[in-house]
């Protein structure tokens, strides 16, 4: 059984318009938003031991305000090609891990249809939020798979998908 945490990064800034998109930090929301979710995974039992990551900015400052809430965070490893990923670029990096509870971080919109791509076809949360993949959602989900390189997409069997503001209230 292999467990995956896919988390979108949190609300960015666009206060200085001359950043680089790949450059652009976490706004104040976005940054209470990433503790809140760690603090979430921390609550559920939900808590990485291999995280792959885009190396954006904003991805990286999300581990980090998340990670600074979870029981032994593992170190992360950043990968420019998940930056703005595709599905297929996603799902071909994860079949590289071989983590247990595996988290990636990401951005939409490839992680929202990567998402709904992993999910077996009676899975797919009846959640108003799910097809948005706002900022910082997250969704665990869990395969009956020996290990990362089996065949796994649409096989996915929903724990939890959760949102930021969910929380909040």
């Amino acid at each position: 059984m292999k467990t995956l945490i896919l988390t979108r990064h949190a609300k960015s800034s666009w206060d200085d318009l001359n950043l680089l998109d790949h450059e652009r930090k976490l706004n104040a929301r976005g940054k209470e938003s990433a503790g809140t979710i760690g603090r979430w995974l921390a609550q559920q039992g939900h808590v990485p031991d291999q995280v792959i990551s885009s190396d954006a900015q904003r991805c990286k400052e999300t581990w980090e305000l998340l990670s600074a809430e979870l029981p032994d965070a593992p170190e992360p490893s950043f990968h420019r090609r998940l930056y703005l990923a595709a599905p297929v670029t996603q799902y071909e990096a994860l079949k590289q891990a071989n983590g247990d509870k595996v988290m990636m971080l990401g951005h939409n919109p490839g992680i929202a249809q990567f998402a709904h791509d992993l999910l077996a076809p009676r899975a797919i949360p009846d959640h108003p939020k799910f097809g948005l993949y706002p900022t910082a959602a997250t969704l665990v989900v869990t395969f009956d798979i020996p290990n990362w390189s089996t065949p796994f997409m649409g096989t996915g069997q929903v724990v939890d998908f959760v949102v930021p503001r969910e929380l909040d209230a």
